[in-house]
């Protein structure tokens, strides 16, 4: 009976740490939000044509465009480097996205594993806490996801696959011909969910 108790107990314990541990990474991610989103100036999407005098009217075409290998801009809050936001609207969420990941990072926000925006193979990974990923394994084929860098350059995407993958699948998870790939462990943490996504013009 005693060693029942200390496993209800135990069982709780955990159950416990975990909301605390959700609740504080949604605060982190929140904070820093408040003060990346203001940094992040509003472009407008590059294209050309002529104006009404029969003049070339172009907007500027950002510097990425003309050399997909730069390296993607970053904005520092409290020593740590963001590379942009992640906007799920199906989910009513949008996320910083460090600019490199490790364990530590991960509890914070989401984080690059690896890949550039700029070159269409970006993977951004994420826990599985209730506002940060765990709601993209409910993501439909078609549903929109939206990344913004810090320069304000906006990639669309839409959700066109979806793979289970083991922990050790590191080359599977950066290879095929994806533009954005999302993911975050399962339930347990045994394997990986991961969402792949394409560039779309809306």
């Amino acid at each position: 009976m005693g060693l029942g108790l200390l496993l209800i107990l135990g069982a709780g314990g955990i159950c416990a740490y975990n909301i605390w541990d959700e609740t504080r990474a949604d605060a982190v991610s929140r904070e820093v939000l408040s003060e990346l989103i203001p940094e992040i100036p509003v472009t407008e999407p590059a294209e050309a044509g002529a104006g009404a005098d029969g003049q070339e009217n172009a907007k500027p075409i950002p510097s990425w465009v003309l050399n997909p290998d730069l390296a993607m801009p970053e904005i520092l809050i409290d020593g740590e480097a963001y590379i942009g936001t992640v906007t799920i609207p199906a989910l009513d969420i949008t996320l910083p996205v460090m600019s490199d990941w490790d364990y530590e990072k991960l509890k914070k926000a989401p984080c690059r594993y690896s890949g550039s925006a700029y070159k269409d193979d970006l993977v951004i990974c994420a826990h599985n806490y209730r506002k940060h990923f765990s709601g993209i394994k409910g993501l439909l084929p078609g549903e929109k996801v939206i990344f913004t860098d810090t320069d304000g350059n906006e990639f669309r995407y839409a959700v066109s696959d979806v793979e289970i993958l083991n922990p050790t699948a590191l080359e599977d998870m950066t290879s095929g011909d994806w533009d954005l790939t999302l993911f975050t462990c399962t339930t347990g943490g045994q394997t990986r969910f991961t969402l792949r996504c394409e560039r779309t013009e809306t």
